[in-house]
Formats: C-alpha cells, structure tokens, sequence
C-alpha cells in the first residue's frame, strides 16, 4: 500500500461518489501507474484498479444489481475484493465485506438481514457458504473467483464481457455519506443477541484510540453521537490501509490514508 499525505483536505462536491474520489481521481490526476494494492500474486496499479471497478460495476449491473441493494462481499483480501466493492459502490450500490472466519449460519444471517440479492465469494470460501445459499430468501446470484461451481458464475469471466467504462452513479449527499455503507454486527447465537456498531472498525487511527472503549459497549447512538460532537461524519472504508471523514462545516474531505 501506498500511503497518502495525513490530514490534506479536500473540497469536495455536495454530492459524492466514493470510487470517483478514491480510485477514479488517482488516474484522472495523473496517478494511474502508481501501485494502489500490494497483494501474493504481485501488485495492482490505480488504472488496473480502475479498469477491474468498472469491469464489476457493469457486471453487477447486468445481473440487475440497482441502488442501494446489498452485494456481499465474502473475499480474501485480493483484487478481487477491491473491484466487487469499488465496483460496487461505483454504481451506487451497498458493498457489505464480510468476515472470512465465521460459520455457514453466520452468513445465512447476513444474506438474509441485508437481503442482499448478490453474494461475490472467493473460491476457497464458496464451500463453506454453499450450504446455506439455498434458505438465502433475497439471494438471486452467486459469484465465485475462479471456475464457475453450480450455480455460481465464474467472477472472472463476467469482468471478462463486462465494459471497462464505466460512469458513477450520482453520489449521496456529503452530509449523508455514512449512510452509504453497511457495517456488519456481531452476532452472539448463544444468546440471541446482536450487537450493531455504526463506526466501523477501519476508522482512522486517532479515533480510534480515542473512541475504542465504546466500540466494545456502546450503541449505535452513542457512537453516532460522539462523531458528531467531533463535527465529523465517518466515511468506511474497504482495508486499513485507508480512512476519511468528511467535517461537516467546511465540507473539507480529510484523507487520513490511502491506497
């Protein structure tokens, strides 16, 4: 990962879109060769980020995906991961990242909570929710990484016949930005219980550390009310290498890193 300038603010428009500022700016200002994802198999650039995004906005968008549905995004941390959820959110749909270590129940949970009507899942992990797809009431498409398996379509080959043009949706207002994602809750299945964060655990480091006793016990509320004594809404973010908050009276986008 290539690390931003801490604390450069940003004017930014009353309404926005997050993959234009976060992956699409880098390349129309000139920063398209310069390495956005470190990951095994080597490293992707903002052009090649850019290009996979839209390549799996038009995907997701052909499989009827329309604003503000859920698309899980059950992904290791690969390219893939980044162009389902840049993708996503491109065309003004709700990426949910979901937890690689949970059980076949936990994501049944999920799928059916969020009603998400996509579910984009690395092959390896396919086995471990393939049992439950079928009580996923909302659930209408499966994506895998690799070979298509049942009825899973193969991720790869739909980038492969979607465009790699691609125009963002008309963003929510700014001030309406940390609506935009969905974070996950913990579920307690022992005690019927969950607990629902609305600051999301990629937030940027002095926050944090300021706020990380509440993230243990706090609300949703009390969370909500703390960022907005900072004057502050929160905006997610896909990895940790990665964080941004918009201040309400200045409009100022506040990077505290990027990719």
């Amino acid at each position: 990962m290539s690390a931003g300038v801490e604390g450069t603010p940003t004017l930014i428009p009353e309404r926005f879109n997050a993959a234009s500022f976060f992956v699409d700016r880098h390349v129309a200002e000139g920063r398209g060769e310069r390495v956005a994802f470190h990951h095994e198999g080597g490293t992707l650039t903002y052009a090649g980020l850019q290009e996979r995004a839209n390549r799996a906005g038009n995907a997701l968008q052909a499989l009827g995906v329309e604003r503000e549905q859920r698309v899980l995004c059950l992904l290791l941390d690969t390219p893939d991961f980044l162009a389902a959820f840049w993708g996503a959110l491109k065309i003004g749909a709700i990426p949910v990242p979901l937890n690689t270590m949970l059980r076949a129940p936990d994501y049944l949970y999920f799928l059916n909570d969020s009603r998400a009507t996509v579910l984009v899942v690395s092959e390896p992990l396919f086995a471990v929710v393939e049992p439950v797809l079928g009580e996923a009431r909302f659930l209408r498409h499966v994506i895998v990484t690799g070979p298509a398996k049942g009825r899973a379509q193969s991720f790869e080959a739909l980038l492969d016949k979607a465009s790699a043009r691609l125009d963002a949706a008309r963003g929510r207002p700014r001030d309406d930005q940390r609506r935009q994602f969905l974070t996950q809750p913990r579920v307690d299945f022992r005690k019927k219980r969950v607990h629902v964060l609305e600051m999301p655990e990629h937030a940027a480091d002095g926050d944090t550390r300021a706020l990380g006793h509440l993230l243990r016990r706090r609300t949703r509320a009390a969370l909500a009310d703390q960022l907005e004594q900072r004057g502050h809404h929160r905006l997610a973010a896909p990895h940790r290498a990665l964080g941004a908050s918009v201040d309400r009276r200045s409009g100022h986008l506040c990077c505290t890193r990027s990719l």
